[in-house]
């Protein structure tokens, strides 16, 4: 998943109003589910104090901003780089965030809704019976199916608090605040 923040163009009035760029500022909306594209290390483009975002790890992780899973490092990684000299920006601090979040498997379990509703009605696969891998059937398609409802399932188990012990029996990880699906999944 990918964030940014502030995404705003000059030629939108309503987008104009983002004024705030602190560091904190940047880093909280990187973290708001609103901001996110489809969750941690996010990037920062500017002449930033590294001491500003130490101390601004220290007020996310303070009031809860980010929830993480149980069975993992609760931290974020923080890569600072320079301003482009080729690009002018409107904004003291932007921010750029990509992320392994197992909130990920609710947009993959509608693509498998999807899939098995054209698969169902056979939509669009004429096209494919007449290419060489698809000529005979399509099983190259329900195998692709099955890998993704096997990740879904992964990110699912990614969720529970023995993931990483799987004999130890499971209690759903809720975490410290809102919806299990939150947890940032930050090991890689």
């Amino acid at each position: 998943m990918t964030s940014y923040t502030p995404f705003t163009g000059n030629n939108v009035e309503q987008a104009k109003t983002v004024r705030k760029t602190t560091v904190l500022d940047v880093m909280r909306r990187l973290l708001q589910p609103k901001n996110r594209m489809v969750s941690t290390v996010p990037g920062k483009k500017s002449d930033v104090d590294p001491t500003d975002v130490h101390k601004s790890l220290l007020r996310i992780r303070e009031r809860r901003l980010a929830t993480f899973i149980p069975w993992g490092p609760a931290s974020i990684q923080v890569a600072l780089t320079k301003k482009s000299p080729y690009i002018e920006q409107n904004h003291r601090v932007s921010g750029l965030m990509l992320a392994n979040h197992t909130s990920i498997a609710t947009l993959f379990k509608r693509i498998v809704r999807q899939y098995d509703g054209m698969r169902k009605r056979n939509a669009f696969v004429e096209g494919y019976k007449k290419t060489a891998p698809f000529a005979e059937n399509l099983d190259e398609f329900d195998e692709a199916r099955e890998v993704v409802t096997d990740l879904i399932a992964e990110y699912e188990a990614a969720e529970d608090a023995n993931y990483l012990n799987p004999d130890a029996g499971g209690t759903e990880a809720t975490g410290s605040a809102g919806d299990p699906r939150d947890h940032e999944a930050t090991r890689q």
